[in-house]
C-alpha cells in the first residue's frame, strides 16, 4: 500500500507508471465524477458519475470500478484556489485521497483541475445542451477534462 499519495510539485505523474489504464476522479461535495483512459493513454472518457454518501460506499463503488477497468492509478483533481494557494476544498481531497490509500495499492496522484468546471460547461452551453442534462454529466465531463489534461502530460514527459 502507498503510505502518502503523490504530491510532488515539480512531476505531480511521478508516481503514475509507464503503463496501463488511469482513473481520475473529479471530487465534488455532493458527487464524484469518473474517468478512465483507453489502454495506450490516448484519450480520457467519461465514466460515471458517484452520487456521495459516505466515504466508504464511494470507495467500494471506486473499488468496483478500478477493477472493471484494470486500473494501474489514480489521479485525483487538486482543487487550486486561482492564485495556486491552497483552500479547504484542497485539504478534504487530500484527506479522501490518504483515506482510498489505505484501500488500495494503486498509485494516487494530484493533478491541477482550476477551471475544469468552468471550461466543460462552457463546451456544453456551446453545445446547446439543456441545464438538466448539463448537470447530469458535468462531473463525469469534468474528470475527464482533468484526465486529459494528464495524459497529455505524460505523454510529453
Amino acid at each position: 500500500m502507498t503510505d502518502e499519495p503523490s504530491s510532488d510539485f515539480a512531476n505531480p505523474l511521478a508516481a503514475i507508471p509507464a503503463t496501463g489504464r488511469v482513473m481520475a476522479l473529479d471530487l465534488g461535495t455532493k458527487t464524484i465524477g469518473v474517468a478512465i483512459s483507453d489502454g495506450m493513454r490516448y484519450s480520457a472518457t467519461p465514466l460515471e458519475t458517484i452520487k456521495r454518501t459516505k466515504f466508504t460506499q464511494d470507495a467500494e463503488r471506486i473499488l468496483v470500478l478500478i477493477a472493471e477497468n484494470q486500473i494501474a492509478a489514480i489521479i485525483l483533481g487538486l482543487p487550486l484556489n486561482m492564485d495556486g494557494s491552497e483552500g479547504p476544498r484542497v485539504q478534504s481531497t487530500r484527506a479522501f485521497a490518504r483515506n482510498l490509500a489505505q484501500k488500495t495499492a494503486l498509485p494516487i496522484a494530484f493533478w491541477d483541475e482550476r477551471l475544469s468546471t468552468s471550461a466543460v460547461t462552457r463546451m456544453m452551453i456551446e453545445a446547446d445542451l439543456r441545464r438538466d442534462r448539463r448537470a447530469e454529466v458535468v462531473d463525469k465531463l469534468a474528470a475527464s477534462y482533468i484526465l486529459q489534461g494528464a495524459l497529455d502530460r505524460l505523454r510529453r514527459g
